[in-house]
């Protein structure tokens, strides 16, 4: 990934940890629950592979490849539970996103003898698209938005003689949560800021 070295690892460590707890959310909870604790998982440990600095560790010319591949398949897998709305359109976005990524890059890692800038050009180069990102950046943007939103205490005020008003329930953008409910936003959370500062930087 471009940038700093300190932020890769961050970001790295960030990615690598939400997926870690997605992992351990694949232990329960319904079928569905599991489901998408497995996609999510997947997407933070993609994340977090590639986030780690090149100067430190540059990934040969085929995992940009398999990255692509990879997450090719999770979007088709995606798409028909996208269909429904919700968490799952916030899954296919993501897959998509992660093959976008890793076809941005692979130019910039493989390029004329690992020189960083070579491949940029009026194709998806090293920068890809700048409409596409900017596009993908305003989403992430929203969506993390309305995850820490969700994070907030809920304004649960109790009128005398009266029940307290109900806040919002926790999750991620247009999706409920399973076991513990701020976690499990927290952890889409991280995800989507490590997503939009990947973003950033291509």
């Amino acid at each position: 990934m471009h940038g700093g070295a300190s932020t890769g690892w961050l970001l790295m460590v960030l990615c690598a940890v939400s997926g870690a707890y997605c992992l351990l959310r694949t232990r329960t909870g319904t079928p569905r629950e599991r489901r998408t604790a497995r996609s999510e998982a997947l997407m933070g440990f993609g994340m977090a592979a590639m986030a780690v600095p090149a100067a430190v560790l540059r990934p040969p010319g085929w995992a940009w490849a398999a990255y692509a591949v990879l997450f090719g398949a999770a979007a088709l897998r995606a798409l028909r539970p996208a269909l429904r709305g919700g968490h799952h359109l916030h899954h296919l976005v993501g897959s998509l996103a992660m093959v976008y990524m890793a076809v941005a890059m692979a130019p910039a890692m493989t390029g004329n003898g690992g020189n960083g800038h070579a491949g940029h050009g009026a194709t998806a180069g090293a920068g890809g698209i700048p409409v596409l990102t900017g596009v993908l950046l305003v989403y992430y943007a929203f969506y993390v938005l309305g995850s820490a939103g969700r994070l907030l205490p809920a304004a649960a005020v109790t009128p005398a003689g009266g029940t307290g008003a109900v806040g919002r329930a926790p999750g991620g953008f247009g999706g409920g949560t399973d076991g513990r409910p701020e976690l499990t936003t927290a952890c889409r959370l991280t995800m989507g800021i490590g997503m939009f500062a990947m973003l950033l930087t291509l």
